[in-house]
């Protein structure tokens, strides 16, 4: 009953835009190929696939590694609502921005819970003209206002960021 009343609080629903939702299902009892499958619905109706690693130990316990482990789809995500800021600040600036690319690389902790504890994010900007000064403000201002994923992660993670413009 709990859980009724948290996903229809009228104060909470009250505030469009605002709540999400996801129905992550367990593939595995289906019999499909990995044991340790899930599928991803998400309120916007899209979905994801994800698998587990292997486990060479317990094979039924492991995944096949057939779809993104579900950590680096949060890596992901993070990349791009971070990329996603990048280039509306930069467009907004009326910068001739043509192309973002970032990579994300990350280090975990050793032990249960395995969270992020570093994260770097380097920044590939194409276009016309468009400033360095521009850039850095960007990944600044998406890294510490905008980029809710990254401002989450960085609770337990230390983010580094770099880039790069290149002139087109």
């Amino acid at each position: 009953m709990a859980l009724y009343a948290y996903y229809f609080h009228p104060a909470r629903s009250a505030v469009k835009g605002l709540n999400m939702e996801c129905t992550v299902s367990w593939t595995g009892a289906l019999n499909t190929r990995s044991g340790m499958g899930f599928v991803a619905e998400t309120g916007s109706g899209h979905t994801v696939v994800m698998d587990g690693a292997p486990d060479a130990a317990k094979p039924e316990n492991g995944g096949q590694n057939l779809a993104p482990r579900p950590m680096e789809l949060l890596l992901a995500g993070t990349g791009g609502c971070s990329a996603y800021d990048v280039v509306l600040i930069l467009k907004r600036g009326r910068h001739a921005v043509q192309g973002c690319t970032v990579k994300l690389s990350a280090e975990r902790a050793e032990v249960d819970p395995k969270v992020f504890t570093t994260v770097n994010m380097h920044f590939t900007v194409t276009g016309k003209g468009v400033p360095a000064a521009a850039v850095e403000r960007a990944i600044a201002m998406s890294h510490e206002k905008y980029c809710s994923a990254s401002v989450m992660l960085g609770k337990t993670a230390h983010f580094t960021t770099s880039f790069e413009v290149v002139e087109i």
